[in-house]
């Protein structure tokens, strides 16, 4: 399956963007429209933090382990993505960029690895579903990062 993109640009630099993605718990605050009772596991950040959560997407709930597989600061987080008993792996990939202007270019890249037979001969509606969870992830994703930034000063 084709992999899906979304991206936004915010005002912090990839430094505070970085800082923000690195720790697991934070994910929760902009992603808990779509994943819900978020179990933590390993160290709160960097390479090995993970977490179990619930989808629920396109009418159905499946867990889903979420692990940081690679992480190059500060510019690039990898997180492996089990679900479907292993029948769905996914890689969900953030690239944090530069701005000419100042602050950051965020995109997020999700990547099936492994797709289960409904999700492949169903791909343009989960790749649309995706699409439009993660746009509305990149949304919260900068309201999180003002609401973190402007209560750190």
């Amino acid at each position: 399956m084709k992999s899906v993109t979304v991206s936004i640009d915010v005002p912090q630099t990839p430094e505070q963007v970085y800082d923000f993605l690195d720790v697991m718990a934070h994910h929760e605050r902009f992603t808990n429209h779509y994943l819900t009772n978020w179990r933590y596991s390993g160290p709160g950040r960097g390479i090995g933090s993970r977490a179990t959560v619930t989808a629920a997407l396109g009418g159905t709930k499946t867990d889903v382990t979420i692990e940081v597989v690679e992480a190059e600061a500060p510019g690039r987080i990898v997180e492996r993505n089990v679900s479907a008993a292993g029948r769905r792996q996914a890689h969900g990939t953030y690239t944090i960029e530069p701005l000419r202007s100042g602050g950051s270019h965020v995109s997020f890249t999700y990547t099936w690895v492994r797709a289960p037979l409904a999700d492949r001969l169903l791909a343009p509606v989960v790749r649309a579903t995706m699409r439009r969870a993660n746009h509305t992830v990149m949304r919260r994703l900068a309201t999180e990062l003002a609401h973190h930034f402007s209560a750190a000063d």
